[in-house]
């Protein structure tokens, strides 16, 4: 892979995200409903509005019209490249002092990096949701970490399998000599691999994130739901059956599935093309 400047790789993470989630974005919308649909609602109790993706998908078109799946985009691409920008920056930190060198090193800079990247985007997803301009209002600027205890562990255990996941996978893919070594063909395969390892161990994490950010809260900012993540996952369990945390999984993996192939191709190849730039101007 190539070498960067941590700052340019906080340039080409935020890029390579903002451009995903350019055609990720309706399956967020979608995700989102579902994983909403039922909340702390004992299965075969409430109505179900969302049935599958197709259904879903033709769902929100009928209610919000064509333009209902790209609600959000402008918050999405805000979000996608401040929790990027900073994710890749530490990453890039973490590669040029040799972190990722040790055993099991690109986990924990992944994680790490995707830690703070969760901190510093979190008033950035609330915009998402429609939710900052109210919060900031009513709760001032505390508020706007409102969810945060959900959203460092989703992004958290995400980045550490994408960014561990990728490497490794597009290294032996580079092994196999199935495709050429320097074909944007490696880091598809390597992208794709990778989208597996991120939805599974993001899915439950990702239910509870969306439910902290949406529950109503009382005046103080508490929620009135629940009281942080083990709280939410606890009841989610109880209520909803263990199957509720991977609510939206169709879904979710037709977002983050994309999401994690498109933003790791883009940031590969606009490596690549830095590198070849650098090159030729010495």
């Amino acid at each position: 892979m190539e070498t960067v400047a941590p700052a340019v790789d906080l340039v080409l993470g935020a890029s390579a995200c903002c451009l995903a989630c350019v055609f990720t974005n309706p399956l967020e919308v979608v995700k989102t409903r579902l994983q909403l649909q039922g909340e702390l609602q004992a299965p075969g109790t409430y109505p179900r509005h969302y049935r599958g993706f197709v259904a879903s998908v033709a769902a929100v078109a009928r209610e919000d019209g064509l333009c209902g799946l790209q609600k959000g985009l402008a918050a999405g691409l805000l979000y996608q490249g401040l929790m990027n920008g900073v994710r890749f920056y530490c990453y890039g930190l973490a590669c040029q002092a040799g972190v990722t060198q040790q055993p099991g090193g690109t986990v924990v800079a992944g994680a790490v990096a995707g830690a703070l990247g969760a901190f510093v985007g979190s008033p950035a997803y609330l915009s998402i949701l429609g939710a900052m301009e109210t919060i900031w209002r009513q709760q001032g600027l505390a508020g706007l970490w409102r969810g945060v205890g959900g959203a460092v562990p989703r992004v958290m255990v995400g980045s550490a399998a994408q960014l561990a996941t990728f490497a490794s996978s597009k290294a032996w893919v580079q092994e196999q000599q199935w495709l050429p070594e320097d074909s944007w063909l490696v880091a598809l395969a390597g992208g794709m691999i990778s989208s597996v390892a991120v939805v599974a161990v993001m899915t439950p994490f990702d239910v509870v994130s969306t439910r902290l950010y949406n529950q109503p809260v009382d005046g103080a900012g508490r929620g009135r739901l629940y009281r942080g993540l083990a709280d939410c996952l606890v009841k989610t369990w109880r209520l909803e059956g263990p199957l509720a945390l991977y609510k939206g999984l169709g879904p979710a993996y037709l977002r983050l599935g994309p999401h994690t192939i498109l933003s790791m191709l883009f940031w590969d190849e606009l490596r690549k093309l830095t590198g070849r730039s650098k090159h030729q101007g010495t």
